[in-house]
C-alpha cells in the first residue's frame, strides 16, 4: 500500500528527532529514497531479489550497519534496539514491516557516508547523493526516474 507524503514525513520525524538524527535534509533525502526504492511503500520485499522495507534494504546492508558501524556506538545502537522494539536481536527481516526501524536503518546508512548531506530543496543534489551512497554508481537508477518518482509521490518538500 502506497503511503501518503505527510504519514511517511511525520514517521521520519517522529522516530529521528528523539535520537538527534533529523533534520530537513535528512527528511527529504529520506522521502525520496522511500519514493525511489518502494513507489513510497507499494514494494515492501523486492521481486526477484533481497532488498526489504519501505528503503528496499539489503540485508547484507543491514547487518554491515550493525557489525562495521552500530557495534561501536553504544547509544545509537540502543536507539536502533528500542525502534525495533526487539532489543534482543535486530534482523534485517524487521525492515520489512517497521516502518520506524526502516527509517532508522536508512538514516545511519546515509549517516556513515562522507560527504555532508545537500541542501533540502535541492533535488539535484538529492538524487547526487542518493546514487553515490546508497544506489551506487552500478544501481539502475536513473536520475529522470528518481525526479519523476520524487514529484509524483512525494510533491515536493514540506519546508
Amino acid at each position: 500500500m502506497i503511503m501518503e507524503p505527510n504519514t511517511l514525513r511525520l514517521q521520519i520525524q517522529s522516530t529521528l528527532q528523539p535520537i538527534d538524527l533529523w533534520s530537513p535534509a535528512a527528511e527529504e533525502l529520506l522521502m525520496a529514497t522511500c519514493a525511489q526504492e518502494s513507489l513510497m511503500g507499494a514494494y515492501r520485499k523486492q521481486v526477484n531479489g533481497p532488498a526489504l522495507g519501505i528503503f528496499q534494504m539489503e540485508p547484507r546492508d543491514h547487518d554491515d550497519i550493525w557489525k562495521n558501524y552500530l557495534a561501536f556506538r553504544n547509544q545509537m545502537s540502543a536507539d536502533g534496539a528500542k525502534i525495533a522494539g526487539k532489543p534482543e536481536l535486530c534482523t534485517a527481516d524487521m525492515l520489512e514491516f517497521n516502518d520506524p526501524y526502516a527509517i532508522f536503518m536508512c538514516r545511519i546508512h546515509y549517516l556513515r557516508a562522507i560527504k555532508p548531506l545537500p541542501d533540502a530543496k535541492d533535488l539535484g543534489g538529492l538524487w547526487v547523493y542518493y546514487k553515490a551512497f546508497y544506489n551506487s554508481v552500478n544501481g539502475a537508477a536513473t536520475q529522470a526516474e528518481f525526479n519523476r518518482h520524487y514529484q509524483a509521490l512525494v510533491k515536493g518538500p514540506a519546508i
